[in-house]
């Protein structure tokens, strides 16, 4: 994918892979008939996700919000999530793009689930994990942090302590509570509803809405989920969704930003439009 020109910084979608997520978990109380004329199932149920970073040139920095999959997870975890075999896996995306892992100076998580952080770190060759980009500062919402050291039943299943505490227990962590400004013009805040502290990040080239995108996490994380009531049964708290989408999408169409859809397999990247009052759709950029 082309990179994109956003007034003073540059965008490249960097992906991780694809892998498979069940339908209907994926789209909450919207019965299958409905999801399934935009987003096909597999004969189990699943389907397709996607796994698009941001890689951001910004000046002399180079930022990369969320990480993907990574490598870690031994053979029968990727059979169970269907990892996509012989994928271009993230750092050689970054490669592809024209960068090194090693020229990566900030990486923003939206939040510590595992297909969102997998390669902040790897395993070094005695098998102990470390950061994949080691002359990066991590930033990571403190309430997120400290949610995935003590998850309820709920989630657990989706944090592993080796993608985040070997970066804090190195002194390359900075930890923010509501919102944080990474670089100027970059910049990540609370939008609270797939869990409490997950972020969005919002990318502000200058001038008008035309030069801003926002990277939409688990907000919207297809671009079949725009509309508002469609939401995940992942989400612990789907009220709070509704709520941040009812915040977040009548500006998004009005200013016309450029919007990451960080798991549509198909659609990277789109902008939103307001079909009738209320009700928003994605058009591809």
């Amino acid at each position: 994918m082309s990179a994109i020109d956003l007034g003073r910084f540059r965008l490249h979608v960097v992906a991780d892979g694809g892998f498979k997520l069940d339908g209907g978990a994926m789209f909450g109380v919207i019965p299958k008939k409905m999801w399934q004329k935009a987003k096909a199932a597999d004969d189990e149920n699943r389907i397709d996700m996607g796994t698009n970073c941001l890689l951001i040139e910004a000046g002399d920095d180079l930022v990369l919000v969320d990480t993907g999959l990574g490598d870690k997870q031994d053979d029968k975890y990727q059979r169970i999530f269907a990892y996509e075999a012989g994928a271009r896996r993230l750092p050689d995306s970054i490669r592809a793009a024209g960068f090194a892992p090693e020229q990566v100076t900030h990486v923003v998580l939206t939040h510590l689930h595992f297909d969102h952080c997998g390669w902040n770190t790897r395993l070094d060759p005695a098998g102990n994990p470390v950061a994949t980009f080691p002359n990066a500062r991590y930033f990571m919402n403190r309430g997120e942090v400290e949610h995935a050291r003590r998850p309820n039943e709920r989630d657990g299943a989706s944090y592993f302590a080796w993608n985040w505490e070997p970066l804090i227990a190195a002194g390359i962590v900075e930890l923010f509570d509501d919102a944080c400004e990474v670089v100027p013009g970059i910049r990540a805040e609370k939008a609270p509803g797939h869990n409490a502290d997950m972020c969005v990040v919002t990318v502000d080239g200058g001038g008008d809405g035309a030069n801003r995108a926002i990277f939409l996490a688990d907000l919207v994380p297809t671009s079949a989920h725009v509309p508002i009531p469609w939401t995940m049964s992942y989400d612990l708290y789907p009220l709070q969704t509704l709520e941040s989408k009812r915040r977040w999408l009548p500006r998004l169409a009005e200013e016309n930003w450029i919007c990451v859809f960080e798991h549509d397999a198909a659609n990277p990247l789109g902008r939103i439009v307001e079909e009738k009052p209320g009700r928003f759709a994605a058009v591809p950029v």
